[in-house]
């Protein structure tokens, strides 16, 4: 893990988790490269390898070795079938048929521990709409925010993959366009006019490898969510609470908790975020606007980029590849861009911190295992699972609220100070929330006088009719004598 929050900057030189054949071993692939159930060709999707006596010793740098030397038939038709994708991909920065069909593949291939990818039975189907059902009734007790689940589902992998790649397309087309716009400015300028179609040419394969590392790192993370608010955001249709019954299976696993809590313990989060997302209307484009702005600032290291474009070739594509696995972003230290990351850290926090103390609120005497699944919760959001930080390497982006326990801190203070009705009029307005410096000083915050914006809009109306009044409103009340001036 990066030691800069959300996963920015440049990737350590040895992959934590013993994952090192992400960077050690290219050709056999790690997670992100098709090593763990991701493209069934490996890190290099095209069999692309060396044949004797071409191209260098060994043939090491001709692109078609494998390809005629160990792909059957089928193999090399799908190779060519890709890679013609790649050629002749003309739309945004980011492939996402290609996305799509990755992440597809990862998931049918199963996680590493062998479970594969299975369809919702009615009988899981119907315990995931009663357990959201239970809880929503547990949250009404908790929050004067209404239900926001208009429809409970359960949901299998791929289903999760389907119904939440335009929410990814939202948060990682503006990184891959800053991407797009770097491998043409790598060349110089007095080739860049002569070389309209390699650079044209060369952002249709970014975004084809732009799409394949997603959909692989997608399909991956279908694998460890158990549902479709997992990091924080809105990943789904609005108003569908959704659960993956076979990942809270794996997830409850090894707990010792009956299994009917943990499905009720992970319904009362993702109802309590929809319950957030539905009733805060400028919250979602807050979240998203802060990624956005953030991964704007983001800038490409340009070194790694024109090595990578020094030795293309077209017919050898995995080296982008390989630069795209490796991480090329960091942040730009800018004080707007430091600024864009308080935003996005802090936000990030205070809806997680929301939901950690509203659900633990209405499950701690009902449920005898809710403190141990809080806390296993809570270390999983801090810490990630291999897919997360395989997302974060691709494209520099780490949705995990560093400050979540400051803020469920904070949240818990002012229930106990204003109450629950006190609580979440703050989230009426984002001027009104506590800021990064707010979780330095919870009770600084808490027991400060917030000036509530209805009052404010109601003195600045009465101000604007005084001002366009000859006199203004009398002493007692009577503000008719500037109706005729009006």
């Amino acid at each position: 893990m990066s030691d800069t929050p959300f996963g920015f900057g440049l990737p350590p030189e040895e992959p934590e988790n013993g994952d090192e054949g992400k960077k050690k071993d290219p050709a056999g692939g790690g997670q992100g490269s098709g090593g763990q159930g991701g493209n069934p060709f490996g890190a290099n999707p095209f069999g692309f390898g060396g044949v004797p006596g071409i191209g260098g010793p060994g043939g090491a740098d001709n692109p078609f070795a494998a390809m005629f030397g160990s792909l059957n038939p089928n193999d090399l038709g799908a190779a060519f079938q890709q890679l013609g994708q790649m050629l002749s991909y003309e739309g945004g920065p980011v492939n996402w048929d290609m996305a799509k069909q990755i992440a597809r593949q990862v998931v049918a291939q199963g996680t590493p521990d062998g479970v594969k990818d299975a369809s919702v039975g009615p009988a899981e189907k119907s315990a995931v709409e009663e357990a959201v059902r239970l809880a929503d009734l547990w949250l009404d007790e908790v929050t004067p925010l209404p239900s926001g689940a208009g429809t409970a589902v359960a949901w299998s992998r791929a289903e999760w993959v389907e119904a939440t790649l335009p929410a990814w397309q939202q948060l990682v087309d503006p990184v891959a366009e800053r991407v797009g716009a770097a491998m043409g400015d790598v060349l110089p300028e007095e080739m860049q006019a002569m070389a309209g179609p390699l650079i044209g040419m060369m952002r249709s394969m970014g975004g084809a490898m732009f799409g394949q590392q997603i959909g692989q790192a997608v399909g991956a993370l279908a694998g460890e969510v158990v549902g479709s608010t997992d990091v924080g955001l809105p990943l789904g249709p609005a108003g569908r609470a959704a659960l993956l019954p076979l990942n809270i299976e794996a997830f409850g696993k090894d707990l010792g908790v009956p299994s009917d809590e943990v499905r009720l313990y992970l319904a009362l989060r993702e109802a309590a975020h929809q319950r957030l997302f539905a009733h805060v209307p400028w919250l979602r484009a807050h979240l998203f606007g802060a990624v956005e702005g953030y991964a704007r600032g983001i800038k490409v290291d340009t070194s790694k980029l024109e090595e990578a474009v020094g030795q293309l070739d077209p017919t050898h594509p995995e080296q982008l590849q390989e630069a795209l696995q490796q991480g090329m972003f960091q942040p730009e230290d800018t004080p707007e861009q430091k600024a864009a990351l308080a935003r996005l850290e802090t936000a990030l926090a205070l809806v997680e911190g929301w939901v950690d103390a509203v659900v633990h609120e209405a499950a701690k005497s009902r449920l005898t295992s809710a403190d141990a699944l809080r806390e296993t919760l809570r270390r999983r959001r801090a810490s990630g699972g291999p897919a997360e930080q395989t997302f974060a390497t691709l494209i520099g982006l780490e949705l995990r609220p560093r400050r979540l326990r400051d803020a469920a801190r904070l949240w818990a203070s002012l229930t106990d100070a204003r109450g629950v009705d006190g609580r979440d009029a703050l989230w009426e307005h984002p001027d009104m929330l506590p800021t990064a410096t707010d979780l330095d000083d919870p009770d600084g915050f808490v027991h400060r006088e917030h000036l509530d914006f209805s009052e404010l809009d109601k003195m600045l109306g009465e101000a604007a009719e005084g001002r366009s009044g000859d006199d203004g409103p009398s002493a007692d009340g009577d503000e008719g004598k500037g109706d005729g001036a009006k």
